[in-house]
């Protein structure tokens, strides 16, 4: 068995390949290219024929040395970089040939405590990376939307109190058509209501008179200056919040797509409130491979959801978990905030803990891990959420303690 440590990088890896008794048989660079990466390949397997003999141990589960190395047949087992840094520590000597080396020693040593990188299926990784982006783009478009919102109260506030979100299509179009107080004070009732009538509103005439009794009433104006620049810093907003929104709908759509694809869909379908936003989230954190988590617990800790102890003498608490996959934390905390609307048990179970004195946050994390457990059992079973199955559980719980 040959153990191979890469410290990778965006433009070079480094290489260091040990044997079973440690002795170092080849250490190199290899540029981060197709013909780079082939080089690796070749060396690799100048030292043994079966690629599966060869272990490579390296910081990442992501990326295209990884997809490289696994296409290729390679055994995978990704590390924490925190375990690299924790060896390094009695020198405090760091170098890309010795971190490759560090990661070579620490598959010869403790391989079996790695695990083996098995990759997601294709829908998997399509959804988790689709819905991963689609993150990225929400907190894009809510930092453009509070620019937005602090641009229009420096120089036209009432227009915030026009429609129930300035994000709306209606409310974006308003501001596009009537930049400006006073271009919104000289349309007529009947002005707003086509306006209105144009954009299928509900209630086009009734809400045309109100906007306009709002924009009439008393209002604090900026001097003209504030006002035309605002305005057409509020457009230039308005230019790149409005094609991102576009986009995060058409992310549903082809997430939603996938979801419905996927044989597991109905299970995380089930769960209350996790609805066509969580739902799929959930899924693509969890994956579909049934022998990737040994429990729930494992799952509890990859998710962050489980707390970590600290104890130095007779000090002892519990602190949130910071080594974990932040998106799988963040679909699972949202998902238990909702379920504390429409679970009887959830809201209970979050009201304890709050006259606990626990935070908010502590109390939705601590609901989240209980919700692992559920979901595991759902999961492992192929059974959608039933909330008779998880009462009866936690009754029959309860009499045995």
């Amino acid at each position: 068995m040959f153990y191979v440590g890469i410290d990778w990088a965006d433009t070079q890896h480094r290489v260091s390949v040990v044997d079973s008794q440690g002795v170092e048989k080849a250490n190199f660079t290899v540029p981060h290219n197709r013909e780079g990466l082939e080089t690796l390949k070749e060396k690799l397997l100048k030292l043994a024929q079966n690629p599966q003999s060869i272990a490579c141990i390296i910081e990442t589960k992501h990326g295209l040395l990884i997809q490289f190395l696994l296409e290729a047949g390679f055994a995978v087992f990704p590390v924490n970089p925190k375990i690299v840094e924790r060896w390094r520590k009695p020198s405090g000597a760091k170098s890309d040939p010795i971190d490759a080396r560090i990661l070579a020693e620490l598959g010869r040593s403790g391989i079996h405590r790695l695990r083996q990188l098995k990759p997601d299926s294709e829908l998997i990784q399509e959804l988790k990376t689709l819905t991963r982006d689609q993150d990225t783009l929400i907190r894009e478009a809510t930092r453009l939307t509070n620019r937005l919102i602090a641009c229009l109260k420096e120089y036209y506030p009432v227009a915030l109190e026009l429609f129930t979100k300035p994000t709306l299509p209606v409310a974006i179009n308003f501001l596009k058509y009537y930049p400006t107080l006073e271009v919104a004070q000289q349309a007529s009732v009947s002005e707003l209501a086509a306006f209105l009538k144009s954009h299928k509103h509900p209630k086009p005439n009734q809400t045309a008179i109100t906007i306009y009794q709002k924009l009439h009433s008393p209002q604090l104006k900026a001097n003209p200056v504030i006002t035309r620049t605002k305005a057409r810093l509020m457009l230039a907003i308005l230019s790149q919040l409005e094609p991102l929104l576009e986009q995060i709908k058409e992310y549903d759509k082809e997430i939603e797509r996938l979801f419905k694809l996927h044989s597991d869909s109905m299970l995380f379908a089930s769960l209350p409130g996790a609805g066509m936003r969580l739902a799929p989230r959930l899924l693509a954190e969890w994956g579909d491979d049934r022998e990737r988590f040994l429990n729930a617990s494992v799952v509890q800790a990859l998710a962050g959801t489980s707390p970590v102890l600290y104890q130095s003498g007779k000090y002892r608490f519990a602190r949130r978990r910071r080594s974990c996959v932040k998106p799988f934390r963040n679909a699972l905390h949202l998902f238990a905030f909702q379920s504390i609307q429409q679970v009887s048990w959830a809201r209970e179970y979050y009201d304890k803990k709050r006259s606990q004195g626990k935070s908010h946050h502590e109390a939705v994390r601590a609901l989240a891990n209980i919700w692992v457990r559920i979901i595991f059992a759902m999961w492992i079973n192929h059974n959608p959420y039933d909330e008779s199955v998880f009462l009866a559980a936690k009754a029959k719980h309860s009499i045995a303690a």
